[in-house]
């Protein structure tokens, strides 16, 4: 059982990551405004927030760049244009796919470009391939994390070897990804433990990516802040892929550090996520997310169900069980 003051106290190791355009940005194809990046800047500026993910540095030559917006490739003029020279306390992070990243051509040496973390996004069998990014970022003078997806389906012995390979690289943290929402607290719990003690006898920290199929991203995040992980995503108003993340909004107000403001994080929900919803964007929990969490499976048959217009549940679920 946890120490009450492990969640009533503050640890100033403590960093929240904004992965609002990111994770968001699966939502609407990357297609946000100027003024709604310049906005969301400020805001976590002013909330406290500690690293602001852009979006992906994903392939040119594998993605039609006039099918999506431009944070899909987070190009650095770009970020600059939002940033400037980002003179600031707030980092700035953009992610990185195995597989679908010119990494070596399209991440320039820290020293030139305004990103200052690399997050390198990797399956449990794709763990080499991930490693060699991780090693070409940090020769280029970049933070990075690798974030560990679908963790959910993954064997145990097969997680432990790859946490001790990537204990043994760069990296700076690794992160715990519950990409179908599955999991509930005491298994993210146990996961946890695995992660923290293994990283920590190489010294990295842990964080953790949470999705909200079962209205547990929040529950499960603050589960492991009271059992030492530090690195905590979040986005506003939870915008993210289906059923969307743990929300920032429930973040900082829980968390007790005083350098946290959740007022700017209120602002900008009633000015921009609102508007957002009106115009037709869709994310949050929703019944056929519920199944595919409860079911672990991937989300992406939920999506496509949501896309159709459907409402037969009953049978999406016997859809679904038939997969498994």
């Amino acid at each position: 059982m946890k120490e009450i003051s492990n969640l009533m106290n503050f640890r100033p190791q403590i960093k929240v990551v904004d992965a609002t355009l990111r994770d968001g940005g699966l939502v609407n194809d990357f297609y946000f405004s100027d003024k709604f990046v310049q906005d969301l800047y400020l805001a976590n500026l002013r909330a406290g927030v500690d690293y602001m993910e852009f979006g992906y540095k994903a392939s040119r030559e594998m993605f039609d760049e006039s099918q999506f917006g431009k944070w899909k490739f987070c190009k650095d003029e770009d970020i600059r244009a939002i940033v400037g020279d980002n003179n600031t306390d707030l980092k700035i992070a953009v992610m990185a796919d195995v597989g679908r990243c010119d990494y070596k051509k399209d991440i320039i040496d820290r020293a030139d470009s305004p990103i200052d973390l690399i997050r390198v996004a990797t399956y449990i069998n794709t763990i080499p391939a991930a490693i060699d990014m991780i090693e070409d970022a940090h020769a280029k003078g970049y933070e990075t994390t690798c974030n560990i997806m679908a963790l959910s389906n993954a064997r145990e012995q097969d997680l432990e070897v790859a946490l001790h390979l990537l204990g043994q690289s760069s990296v700076d943290t690794i992160y715990i990804v519950d990409s179908y929402g599955s999991f509930y607290p005491e298994q993210i719990a146990r996961t946890a433990h695995t992660f923290l003690e293994i990283c920590g006898q190489y010294g990295k920290e842990v964080g953790i990516h949470a999705h909200n199929n079962q209205q547990l991203a929040f529950a499960n995040t603050i589960e492991v802040v009271g059992d030492g992980v530090n690195f905590l995503d979040a986005t506003y108003n939870g915008m993210g892929r289906g059923c969307g993340n743990c929300m920032m909004e429930l973040l900082l107000g829980f968390l007790k550090n005083p350098k946290y403001n959740i007022y700017p994080v209120i602002q900008f929900i009633e000015k921009h996520m609102t508007k957002l919803k009106e115009e037709g964007v869709i994310w949050g929990y929703d019944f056929p997310y519920m199944l595919t969490g409860i079911l672990n499976q991937h989300p992406r048959s939920a999506i496509q169900f949501m896309k159709n217009g459907r409402t037969d549940y009953t049978e999406f679920y016997k859809e679904l069980l038939d997969r498994d």
